[in-house]
């Protein structure tokens, strides 16, 4: 009996050895999170502080989880980030938490390679989708699941010469201009002011058939849906416009030269490039020799003033070990007041988070950098036409058809053809082509 009870009491003790070998085990050896991100700007434009924002968070996240380290691989340029998450994925090393660049995300949600985070969402109390831009979020959607999170929203505006117009004796656009405004502006506007027989002063650069197709209420996929008709009334006009926009250049092309050099009124511009151009120091490197300022895009009759808005977005890796953690880092990044506020003071986006964008705090950080007496778009004018913008289908599919719509209109434009019967045809060729790749 006495053998048996020291048998039992060595037992229990040898437990609670174990047990405590097995937290301190733990205790003193923190959990890791990878975390995958590239340097710079996903935007490309320069960028100083690419760090700065993800050692904050890091740095946060770490002192109110005293057991966990973040661990990120630094110098990964952009360009080189897809490769480096495909090696990573054939290791079957995918990172806890990761940037998705766009022309990743189709791939990485169809390889399951992605969280499918609708739950993690449902069941947070503290999560409140709503609190995001309703666009932004979208582009982390696909198939009607939340794949990712955005980060950091940038929409594209349409640059204006404030110089040209003024020297040609014209008012600034309204808000809520329209096609006609434009097209009888870029009429005004393009000429030859050196009297050598060759125009060089013009409307438009780098203004496309897709910024007009947005604006006149045209879509081509509806809900990430093959529905592609390039031969609605709304594609056709969208094309007919640039056409009639192109032939006030009466043959000649526009070139970035032009522009950089004062001769172009109009050209689309993320806020990207607004935000780096309009500050110091770049704003030296560039557009030096006018004013300027962005404002929305032209409407046609049956659209609106949008444009386009993209975003960054992070997701979490399907086959994470530590699920829990890595929703609250993808939360500190992307839901976090103070975190989205240094999307505005260090980088040269727009925060994800509605109130965050709009508060004045981020309009004081916007105008910080800005030259005395230049005013910053307004946040009012910012948040509607993130809110109201266009976004872009991310499917591999839909970028390879847009490409080739692209080439057919640019030859379209170079080759004076027909828009109805030229677009008629290349329908058919999207259709074959489309019939294949099932």
């Amino acid at each position: 009996m006495k053998k048996r009870r020291f048998l039992l009491s060595g037992m229990i003790g040898l437990l609670l050895l174990l047990a405590c070998f097995f937290l301190y085990n733990k205790n003193s050896h923190p959990v890791i999170l990878e975390f995958g991100m590239f340097t710079g700007s996903n935007w490309d434009v320069a960028s100083a502080n690419s760090f700065k924002i993800f050692d904050r968070a890091i740095a946060d996240f770490e002192k109110n989880h005293p057991n966990v380290k973040i661990h990120y691989y630094s110098g990964i340029a952009k360009e080189d980030y897809s490769e480096w998450c495909a090696g990573k994925l054939l290791e079957g090393k995918t990172p806890d938490v990761f940037m998705v660049l766009d022309s990743d995300f189709d791939k990485f949600t169809s390889l399951g390679v992605m969280k499918n985070l609708d739950d993690l969402m449902s069941s947070d109390d503290s999560f409140h989708k709503e609190d995001f831009f309703a666009t932004a979020l979208d582009t982390g959607r696909n198939g009607g699941h939340q794949y990712a999170l955005p980060y950091e929203v940038v929409p594209t505006l349409m640059f204006v010469n404030k110089s040209l117009l003024a020297k040609e004796g014209i008012d600034m656009p309204k808000e809520d201009w329209t096609w006609e405004d434009m097209a009888e502006i870029c009429q005004r506007v393009t000429k030859d002011t050196d009297q050598d027989g060759l125009l060089d002063q013009f409307g438009t650069y780098n203004y496309s058939w897709r910024d007009a197709l947005y604006t006149c209420g045209g879509k081509l996929y509806e809900n990430n849906q093959a529905q592609i008709s390039f031969t609605d009334s709304r594609v056709l006009n969208a094309v007919k416009y640039i056409k009639r926009l192109n032939d006030i250049n009466q043959g000649q092309s526009v070139t970035q030269e032009d522009f950089n050099a004062g001769r172009v009124a109009f050209m689309p511009l993320t806020f990207a490039e607004y935000r780096t151009y309009k500050t110091y120091p770049y704003r030296i490197k560039k557009y030096t020799k006018f004013q300027w300022d962005c404002i929305t895009f032209p409407a046609d009759k049956e659209g609106g003033n949008i444009s386009k808005v993209d975003a960054l977005l992070i997701g979490i890796g399907s086959k994470t070990r530590q699920e829990a953690l890595a929703w609250e880092f993808l939360k500190q990044l992307t839901y976090t007041g103070e975190m989205q506020m240094d999307v505005y003071r260090y980088s040269q986006g727009v925060p994800a988070l509605r109130a965050v964008a709009s508060s004045q705090e981020g309009v004081n950080c916007l105008q910080e950098d800005m030259d005395e007496g230049e005013q910053v778009i307004s946040s009012t004018l910012l948040c509607h036409v993130i809110e109201n913008g266009i976004i872009e289908p991310k499917l591999l599919q839909y970028q390879q058809v847009m490409n080739l719509a692209d080439g057919e209109v640019s030859k379209i434009l170079q080759e004076n053809k027909n828009v109805d019967s030229s677009m008629k045809i290349f329908q058919r060729t999207v259709s074959k082509y489309l019939q294949q790749q099932k």
